[in-house]
């Protein structure tokens, strides 16, 4: 297949391939859609197996954060960028403030954050290079770890399905299976804690597991098991794809909520079949899209407090999306990509395609629906 083809296929406004031989980078920035206004998404660090591999991953994830952010209500459109190499090794302030600079060439078409094999630290080299780009320390101005606002935004995702299955949004003595332990895991069995669920977790990395277990009330299982165990909510924290054949069918919960990316391995055939089984099913890229509404909220001057009110919204965009589930029967993720679209269509007109800094400035008061 054509580069062009594979561009019309994700249907993306504009890909840009990045090279620089002093410092050693290739990137890859994938923007997908600036019709709500500029592309926001994390940079992303990966031992990429080939360039057609990092291609890929960055199309298909900057188009999700065109959903992600339409969805939420955000004034913003989707972008990605991809860097291949080993964020173990390969790290270092050349490589990302010459990012950075590739960044600023776009001129506020795409703004940038962290991501899987990056850190906040590299968001300040790239800083240093260009304005357009979020998920700083809380020392410069940013916000520093959005995991507090992903895990409460999970947290009140999960009282909406909760809402919609049992009429009642407590969670209390809830039986709620979290699989993984990480950031946004921890900061959402905190909440769960506070609330008096019961909390089962697991993670392959123990000292994650044992840190957790120091300051929350959790049943620690072993991975193995994360499948088998009978609850209220299943909560998939860690690994994506984990809804798949051989796992479908193992999942004893009426209700799967949590805070991973990319959760059904195939959306149309895996949704389609939680539907027919009566398994409520939080769509991931709006449960999970209080990371987004943190490092949006640097746009406007970032204040914690604000942030985790507007996370709040994801309790309401569920209901939304629940009902549109069952007045047309469809599957959750279907309603919540229709819902995405019917927004992005409607609004298209009004925005302008972002070319450079003076349409830029001054908007950043407009990126959150009123």
């Amino acid at each position: 297949m054509g580069v062009f083809e594979v561009f019309t296929d994700y249907n993306h406004e504009q890909v840009v391939f990045c090279q620089d031989k002093v410092s050693g980078l290739k990137a890859i920035i994938a923007i997908h859609s600036t019709a709500l206004g500029p592309s926001l998404g994390g940079t992303r660090m990966w031992q990429y197996a080939n360039d057609d591999e990092a291609l890929v991953d960055a199309l298909r994830l900057s188009k999700g954060m065109t959903y992600k952010a339409a969805v939420a209500g955000l004034n913003l459109g989707g972008g990605k960028a991809v860097i291949i190499g080993n964020s173990a090794t390969q790290k270092n302030e050349l490589l990302f403030r010459t990012f950075g600079k590739f960044v600023e060439g776009l001129a506020g078409r795409y703004i940038t954050a962290e991501d899987v094999g990056t850190s906040v630290r590299d968001m300040e080299y790239v800083r240093m290079e260009t304005t357009y780009v979020t998920g700083i320390s809380q020392t410069l101005g940013g916000s520093g770890d959005p995991s507090p606002v992903t895990g409460y935004g999970v947290y009140v995702g999960m009282k909406a399905c909760a809402n919609e299955m049992w009429g009642n949004d407590s969670l209390k003595n809830k039986k709620i299976v979290v699989q993984g332990a990480g950031k946004v895991a921890s900061y959402l069995c905190e909440h769960l804690d506070s609330e008096s669920a019961e909390i089962y977790v697991c993670d392959i990395n123990e000292d994650r597991i044992k840190e957790l277990a120091s300051r929350v009330k959790v049943n620690v299982i072993n991975p193995e098991e994360v499948y088998e165990i009978e609850a209220d909510i299943f909560s998939p924290n860690a690994l994506g794809a984990i809804i798949n054949d051989e796992t479908i069918d193992r999942i004893k919960a009426p209700i799967i909520a949590g805070g991973a990316n990319n959760q059904l391995k195939d959306e149309k055939k895996h949704g389609k079949i939680l539907m027919d089984k009566g398994v409520l099913y939080a769509p991931d890229y709006v449960i999970n899209a209080g990371g987004l509404i943190n490092v949006a909220n640097e746009l406007e001057g970032y204040i914690r407090d604000r942030a985790l009110a507007q996370a709040e919204s994801i309790y309401s965009v569920l209901k939304n999306i629940f009902k549109t589930s069952k007045e047309e029967n469809i599957p959750t993720f279907e309603a919540s990509n229709k819902i995405a679209e019917d927004r992005i269509k409607n609004i298209s007109g009004l925005n302008r395609i972002y070319s450079g800094k003076s349409e830029f400035s001054g908007k950043f008061n407009h990126f959150f629906r009123r």
